[in-house]
């Protein structure tokens, strides 16, 4: 029977595939004398290779039984060896081989949680990028993509982008500079659509508070469906194409007929792609001038304008009347403070305004004193 330093020995030879012949013909020997040492070796196979699932608590009952079994046998073989060889030096020898194997099985033990306790935190967690209110940032995704985000905004996505997709949930706004990797597609989801790609720069917009998702392409391709649709085909953008969709609100499901077909007609016409002028310059263009800090606005209602200038600035917008709220404007802002920019807002539509710290209370000309 082999020694149980020259068996863990074999064992660590034969895991990391440097085992001679001679090496391997003794381990199956002593596996084969001892079927309780099989066990032990058939998990350490396991845990050596990180691809196969483990079962936690199986793994720390496993390495407690190997380190007390190993213990066992250490110091009953010591103590009979003391009883026929008298030199302290082979004492010595024996201590430090025994503190030898050990420390590498608590270094197996220690690899083991390690890689326990990593590749359950990797399978339960995700990362989150937000950009608060009033702020925007800009980060790079595992893959190399580059990904900028408005003002209350989120990304969520596995931080090692496993499996045969890399796939973002988004919430907000956000532009979107993808690696291209064609054997391994890039999507996002925002609220009920989803938007692949493979290698493309594109801005996506879809606010939990506004009614329509928005997709804007800058180059590349992309193809848009959406969660659940029972027919229709895939949309697809080419360069310089945006594309607004109605999002579907789950009460509408048990409509009346009249009022499905009535709902289709709409979001026939949401689905209109609509081109843009490739003259401009990304910095000069409605859907992404965001990226360039500067805050545009053609044709919006009051309370539509309201919702971004809330997001750019971290405000509330209070409207003490029925009339302020469909005031209509049209401008940019882009360095301006809040005062600033309300004084600006009043020169092209007259309105009354007052600001208690992040607060803004909106009134109509025609509710003045």
């Amino acid at each position: 029977m082999e020694k149980p330093e020259q068996i863990w020995f074999l064992l660590s030879r034969n895991l990391s595939g440097e085992a001679t012949p001679g090496e391997k013909e003794a381990l199956d020997k002593a596996l084969q004398e001892q079927p309780s040492l099989m066990q032990q070796y058939e998990l350490l196979q396991r845990l050596w290779k990180p691809d196969t699932a483990v079962n936690t608590e199986e793994v720390a009952t496993r390495i407690s039984h190997i380190l007390q079994r190993s213990a066992r046998e250490a110091a009953q073989q010591e103590q009979q060896e003391q009883e026929v060889v008298p030199a302290p030096a082979f004492k010595k020898a024996r201590v430090l081989t025994i503190i030898r194997w050990a420390a590498a099985i608590a270094c197996i033990s220690m690899g083991v949680w390690a890689w326990s306790f990593f590749s359950q935190k990797e399978q339960g967690e995700s990362n989150e990028i937000i950009a608060k209110k009033g702020s925007k940032t800009r980060t790079i995704l595992p893959d190399g993509s580059t990904v900028w985000l408005n003002a209350g905004s989120s990304i969520v996505y596995d931080p090692g982008f496993r499996g045969n997709t890399r796939e973002v949930i988004l919430q907000g706004e956000a532009y979107f500079d993808i690696v291209k990797m064609p054997q391994k597609p890039f999507i996002v989801h925002a609220g009920d659509i989803n938007i692949r790609v493979l290698g493309t720069a594109f801005n996506v917009k879809s606010y939990a508070e506004e009614p329509t998702i928005e997709t804007t392409l800058i180059r590349g391709s992309v193809q848009i469906t959406r969660t659940g649709a029972k027919k229709g085909e895939p949309i697809y953008l080419h360069p310089n194409q945006k594309i607004v969709l109605l999002k579907v609100v789950a009460s509408q499901v048990e409509e009346t007929a009249a009022v499905k077909k009535e709902q289709e007609t709409t979001s026939d016409k949401a689905t209109a792609i609509i081109s843009i002028d490739s003259n401009l310059r990304e910095n000069e263009r409605l859907e992404t001038a965001w990226i360039y800090n500067r805050l545009e606005f053609r044709g919006d209602r009051f309370d539509q304008l309201a919702k971004k200038l809330e997001r750019w600035y971290n405000i509330t917008i209070h409207f003490e009347d029925q009339q302020a709220p469909d005031l209509v404007f049209n401008g940019s802002l882009e360095n301006e403070t809040v005062e600033q920019a309300f004084k600006a807002l009043t020169a092209a539509v007259s309105f009354q305004y007052e600001i208690k710290g992040n607060d803004i209370y909106i009134r109509s000309p025609k509710s003045t004193e």
